[in-house]
Formats: structure tokens, C-alpha cells, sequence
């Protein structure tokens, strides 16, 4: 009896237990992706682009705030895959952002998981393959994180969403822009600008006959989110909506104070999200442009991606020029764009508390890099070095050799923490940090093109 009453109690308890750990568990999002080429004419070439699930751009990530995601992705290409999600700050999981230097590639006809949370996160961002310059030829798409219904947004609900993949294109494909950059060839101008996988819309004579273009349907009087990102390999790109103007309200998971913009410069990796009132007479059609930046205007004339805002009462298509956007060699525009956007620091983000009470301006620096990016031939191919050393990826991960222990996979802080005159080098070169600490870094681009820098699994703050 005595026996009996103990079992039962135990089982109780165990069961208690287990319900009370399941409970505290937070919600997951499940996705089931194959990641495969498919063959389609964006600029009227049939290429290969990488699909994901028989899409292109892939499927969008719509989650919310503390969600556990997995991700089992199963590679249908004929080499090594790896995706990145790009603003996710992968807190205590960095091996679960997919980049060569923390994951191994997945290999054709294999499967693998990415199971991460996105703990106190919420905003637009994307995702994209980061191997062999894949990127190139597809493989992103768009990430949303929601507010969890507690926590207030500092806008009212949008009466739509849309997501926006914007990025210039080449019809090579990431295959032979690959094989020439290992021969020291630069990929040189793009064919094109694709606006959700698409093409042109056909403004002028230059436009090929029988291309597909995108099209955002919307009804008079509503207000829509837009959340664009520039997923593309190397140009800058400015984005405007014709006779409509841009409310500029979060950028990669932060709230910024409300501003209108025309038009909005937007570099490779970033994403921007932006409410737009549909207050026009709707007399036509109008156009969505996003054309290149800090070029030749009458060489890359024809690189421009371009969409149709169509109201349900349009009375016609767009037609005439398209509208202008800054001028394409002012570096002004674009760099007094980024100096006027401002955290809101009165409202909430993931969590009630305002973003601004975290007193970021309290910093301690606990230490400095000044990283001078160049363009170096190293072993007779052209590489790109910071303080004259290039990456060289290792055989073995750095996650699993630091998990392991291994010796010989990289070099700790030998990396020189500011230029010195050296000759160039390869190597697999890794910085320690201190826990918790405040890490200072100076971005000095000594090349002659524009240059994004992405930093995995951490939020920065852009002070200078």
C-alpha cells in the first residue's frame, strides 16, 4: 500500500513537473524548406536561380517575439549550402547562423536544422545563403518578428504588409561570377535590379518584351508597411514610390523617430521599414523604382528595378518618366540620410521598458579596432584583406575546433587590432572578446567602391 501511494505520488509529481517545463516553454514557428534551382527569365534570359520550396524570392519568416524557429532545410543543389539570418542575433547559438566559419556546409542531398530563438527581438529582416556567393543567384528572403500583443507599437495597426526584396542582378549566375572573382575579375555591372525576384517594369523601349514585373495592389485611403531590403551581391540602391511619401518608422529591429522620406538609399544587408499612405487620386498607375547609386548614369541606364503600385480603382497605367531620385553622385544624400535616423528611445521594443533606458550612452569601451579594408593580390588572385589580412576559410569550423579544443584550425589575436605596413597574408585569424564587454570598431574602406560589413549575432550602434 505504503509502495503503491509512493508510485502515484511520484507520478504526480513527475507529471506536475513536466507540465509546469512544458508551460514555460515559448511557442515554436516550424518550417519545412527544400532548397533547389529552378529555372526562370527575370530580365528575359532563362538562368538557374535558387528556389526555396518552388519560390523565388524563398518564403517569408513570420514569427513573433521569444519564438523558438526551426528550420529543417534539405540542399538540393550540387554543392554546399549554408543560409544566414541576417540581423538575428542568435544569443548563446551562434553556431545556428550558417556561415562558414561557424557551421559546416550542408552537403547536396543532406538535411539540416537551424533551431534558434529570437529572443527579445522584433522588426524586418532577411535571410540569405552565404557560400560561393550564391546570394547571386537567390536563395533570400524576408523575416518578420512580430510584437508580442502586450507591447504596444508606437504606430497604429497598417491596414497591409509587404515585404520587399530589392537587389541588383547578374544573368551569369554565382557560379561564374565566382570563377572570375578567383581570377582576380571583379563581376563588373549588373544586368539588372530585380524587385521581388522580377523585372522591370516595361517604362521605356529598353525593357525586353515578356518579362514579369511585381505588382503591390492596394485600396485608397489605407496605410500599408513596406519592409525593404537590398539583397544584392555589391550595389547600393535608392528606393522611392511615385508622388507617395515614405514614414520611416523601424529599421533591423529598432524603432526610429518618425521621419518622411522621398526616396530612401538602401546598401547591401540593410533593411528599412517604411509606412506609406495611399492618399493620390489614383488617376493612374505609379511607379516603385530602385535604381543604382554612385554610378555612371548613362552606362547603367538600364540597371533598374521597377514595380507598379496599382490602386483597386486606378484608373490606368503608369506611364511617362520615372521619378527622379537624388542625385546619383551626391555621397551627401546618402550619408545625411543615415545621421537623421534616430532611435525612438520613448517606445518599447521586444520587452515594455523603452528602448532608451538601457543608457547605451554610458558605454565602457573595453576595447578597439580600426579595421583599413583593401583590395590585396595575395598568391596571384585578388583578395579582399582587412589590415592587410584576408580570410582564409579552415577545413574544420572555428565553433567545433574551439568546442573541441583543436590546435592548428586558427590563430588566436594575432589579427593587428589597427593597419600596420606589412605585406598581405591569408589566414584564419580570430579576435577574443571579453564577456559582456563594449567592443569599439572603426570601419576605414581604402577601396574604391562602396563596402557593407556584416556582423553576425550582435546589434551595433552607429556613434560616429
Amino acid at each position: 500500500m505504503g509502495g503503491t501511494c509512493g508510485a502515484v505520488l511520484f507520478s504526480l509529481v513527475c507529471a506536475i513537473l513536466f507540465f509546469r517545463g512544458g508551460e514555460c516553454l515559448d511557442p515554436f514557428s516550424y518550417y519545412e524548406w527544400t532548397v533547389s534551382y529552378m529555372t526562370v527569365a527575370p530580365l528575359g534570359v532563362q538562368q538557374k536561380v535558387i528556389a526555396i520550396n518552388g519560390e523565388f524570392p524563398g518564403p517569408i519568416i513570420n514569427t513573433t517575439t521569444n519564438y523558438n524557429v526551426q528550420i529543417n532545410v534539405l540542399n538540393n543543389l550540387d554543392e554546399q549550402l549554408l543560409l544566414t539570418w541576417n540581423g538575428i542575433q542568435q544569443r548563446r547559438e551562434s553556431w545556428q547562423d550558417g556561415v562558414s566559419g561557424t557551421n559546416c556546409g550542408i552537403p547536396p542531398s543532406w538535411n539540416w536544422t537551424y533551431s534558434f530563438q529570437v529572443k527579445d527581438q522584433i522588426g524586418s529582416f532577411c535571410y540569405f545563403p552565404s557560400l560561393s556567393l550564391q546570394r547571386a543567384s537567390g536563395g533570400f528572403g524576408g523575416i518578420t518578428v512580430n510584437n508580442r500583443a502586450i507591447i504596444a507599437v508606437p504606430f497604429g495597426t497598417p491596414d497591409g504588409d509587404f515585404t520587399v526584396m530589392i537587389g541588383d542582378w547578374y544573368i551569369a549566375g554565382h557560379k561564374a561570377l565566382k570563377s572570375g572573382l578567383d581570377k582576380g575579375q571583379l563581376p563588373g555591372m549588373p544586368d539588372g535590379v530585380l524587385i521581388n525576384g522580377k523585372g522591370p517594369y516595361p517604362y521605356n523601349d529598353s525593357v525586353p518584351k515578356g518579362i514579369n514585373w511585381e505588382t503591390f495592389t492596394v485600396q485608397p485611403g489605407k496605410t500599408y508597411r513596406f519592409r525593404i531590403s537590398n539583397v544584392g551581391s555589391s550595389t547600393s540602391l535608392n528606393f522611392r514610390i511615385q508622388n507617395h511619401n515614405m514614414l520611416l518608422v523601424e529599421t533591423e529591429g529598432s524603432y526610429v523617430t518618425q521621419m518622411n522620406f522621398t526616396s530612401l538609399d538602401i546598401h547591401v544587408g540593410q533593411t528599412y521599414s517604411v509606412l506609406v499612405t495611399m492618399d493620390q487620386n489614383a488617376t493612374s498607375d505609379y511607379y516603385i523604382v530602385a535604381s543604382a547609386r554612385f554610378v555612371n548614369t548613362t552606362i547603367w541606364a538600364n540597371v533598374t528595378g521597377v514595380a507598379i503600385l496599382h490602386y483597386t480603382n486606378s484608373q490606368g497605367p503608369a506611364s511617362g518618366p520615372l521619378p527622379d531620385g537624388p542625385n546619383l553622385y551626391d555621397q551627401f544624400f546618402s550619408l545625411n540620410q543615415a545621421r537623421s535616423i534616430r532611435w525612438n528611445l520613448t517606445a518599447g521594443a521586444a520587452r515594455p521598458n523603452p528602448q532608451g533606458s538601457f543608457h547605451y550612452g554610458q558605454i565602457n569601451v573595453t576595447q578597439t579596432l580600426l579595421l583599413r579594408g583593401s583590395s590585396q593580390v595575395i598568391n596571384g588572385n585578388v583578395r579582399y584583406a582587412l589590415n592587410d589580412v584576408s580570410y582564409s576559410t579552415p577545413s574544420t569550423p572555428l565553433k567545433l575546433a574551439d568546442y573541441y579544443n583543436l590546435s592548428g584550425v586558427y590563430t588566436l589575436d594575432t589579427f593587428p587590432p589597427k593597419p600596420i605596413s606589412k605585406s598581405p597574408i591569408l589566414q584564419a585569424s580570430v579576435i577574443s572578446g571579453t564577456y559582456r564587454g563594449f567592443m569599439e570598431i572603426i570601419l576605414q574602406n581604402d577601396d574604391s567602391v562602396v563596402q557593407s560589413f556584416h556582423l553576425d549575432g550582435y546589434a551595433f550602434f552607429v556613434v560616429g
